[in-house]
């Protein structure tokens, strides 16, 4: 049983300002000395890096830092959720989640799966409406009802108006909440938004701008304290009934014999790579793997010892030139990946190790180049692994996230890595030697057997190149 208090933030849309409201909350209550647990429904990565800074810049620092972790049920399925918050929740004072789109929006033709709602009925928890209240007065009162009305199982607790334009707006929107049985819990003013750069693929990523977030954090999380009625929403936290669910354990069984030296996966972060998922790390070491990160900006060498190599995703388009320059670092993920240890791949690590991104030599490991586009590709993904790699058994059936700007020619190799198969089908990356290098996201929390393969691989070592 997990009880934890916990809030759902949610909107009726994007660009509500569920993350200046679940961000703030996050700060506020940690600057109260509360031990809080961020969360993030869905894929995004970005959100959780201001999550996890919002409750390191609000702490005493009197213990460790706990990670923003998603709860995707596309990915992971639903079945997971519930575990996956109790495993990151576990000892904590309160949960605060971030929702994603709309309340009730959720992955295409596939009804609620994946949306705020049902995340927020698998935890029992309360529900907070953030509402940009920007463009309308009485209208407000007909939004809250239907959404509170729409689904009888997710329970709206409380609304927060963002965007109130003066104390005539704000009385105006009371009033008409007054008879709509949702208490009014916050009231954010128009010209108290804190600003957060943004470009193509969204929000600026903390590690690119850390001391500017922090500031802002620090700040967001004054006005969030001024404007919301703090007791009022930690009294609905706890009130969310106990949940029935057993945590998540990242324990797969190891690979590393008794006493044998626990073989280095380097794991590229910085700037340039910021995409990446907690659980990921935990079950690579649960699997007897060292994980050492390193920075492919500053580093000119891997770690010393690697033996394998985890590349996310993020933004090496912004830093072409940067990671062009390091010439030392591409030439020594060449040569391990030409050594046939396991090199995994994601997006940004897929077009890391092609031979060039707009023009600026890459690695050179896969026979393809890759160039910024004006297209976004966006969405969920079902696929299934087209013949054995270091990361997958041939047969596999994963569900993944795409998002990018970027197109990659050819967009697969003689050995794909995965075949698609909803909404589309098509094949796509690239599996050689003990390279596995796509543009599909996925949860390695749902496969855990990924993990334990690519440990396997490095400790077993060897293997043809690419």
């Amino acid at each position: 049983m997990v009880n934890v208090p916990r809030l759902v933030i949610a909107a009726p849309s994007s660009g509500s300002g569920k993350t200046t409201v679940a961000t703030g909350l996050m700060a506020a209550f940690s600057e109260r000395g509360l031990a809080v647990s961020p969360h993030k429904v869905g894929p995004d990565y970005i959100d959780p890096g201001y999550h996890t800074l919002a409750v390191a810049c609000g702490s005493s620092g009197g213990g460790p830092t706990r990670p923003g972790r998603n709860l995707d049920a596309y990915m992971s399925g639903p079945g997971l959720i519930g575990p996956l918050f109790a495993y990151g929740a576990a000892g904590c004072d309160l949960a605060v989640v971030e929702g994603v789109m709309g309340l009730y929006d959720g992955a295409s033709d596939q009804g609620e799966l994946a949306s705020t709602a049902q995340v927020s009925k698998l935890l029992r928890a309360p529900v907070v409406l953030v509402v940009d209240a920007s463009s309308q007065s009485r209208s407000v009162a007909a939004l809250v009802h239907g959404f509170a009305s729409w689904d009888p199982e997710v329970r709206i607790g409380g609304v927060i108006l963002n965007k109130v334009a003066t104390d005539r707006h704000e009385r105006l929107l009371r009033d008409a909440l007054d008879g709509c049985g949702v208490p009014v819990m916050g009231v954010l003013r128009r010209t108290d938004q804190v600003g957060t750069p943004s470009r193509h693929l969204g929000l600026v990523p903390v590690a690119e701008r850390r001391d500017d977030a922090l500031d802002a954090m620090r700040e967001l999380a004054g006005r969030v304290r001024a404007g919301c009625d703090l007791e009022a929403l930690l009294a609905l936290a706890r009130s969310a009934p106990e949940l029935t669910a057993e945590a998540w354990d990242p324990g797969v069984a190891p690979v590393v014999e008794p006493g044998r030296e626990r073989p280095v996966i380097a794991m590229a972060g910085g700037p340039a790579f910021t995409f990446s998922y907690a659980e990921h790390t935990e079950l690579l070491t649960a699997a007897g793997a060292e994980v050492v990160p390193f920075d492919p900006l500053r580093d000119e060498t891997l770690p010393p010892g690697t033996r394998g190599l985890v590349i996310g995703g993020g933004f090496p388009e912004v830093y072409a030139p940067e990671l062009s320059a390091n010439e030392p670092l591409r030439k020594a993920v060449a040569e391990l990946a030409y050594s046939g240890a396991p090199v995994a791949a994601e997006c940004a690590g897929l077009l890391y190790l092609a031979r060039s991104l707009d023009g600026k030599p890459m690695c050179g490991v896969l026979p393809a180049d890759a160039r910024m586009s004006g297209r976004l590709t966006l969405g969920y993904r079902e696929a299934v692994a087209i013949g054995d790699s270091a990361l997958a058994a041939a047969g596999t059936r994963v569900r993944g996230h795409e998002f990018h700007r970027t197109v990659l020619e050819p967009g697969a190799g003689a050995e794909p890595a995965w075949g698609l198969v909803r909404p589309e089908r098509r094949v796509e990356g690239f599996v050689s030697g003990g390279v596995h290098a796509s543009y599909l996201h996925t949860h390695w929390a749902a496969t855990p057997e990924t993990a334990r393969r690519l440990v396997a691989r490095a400790v077993g070592g060897g293997g043809d190149g690419p």
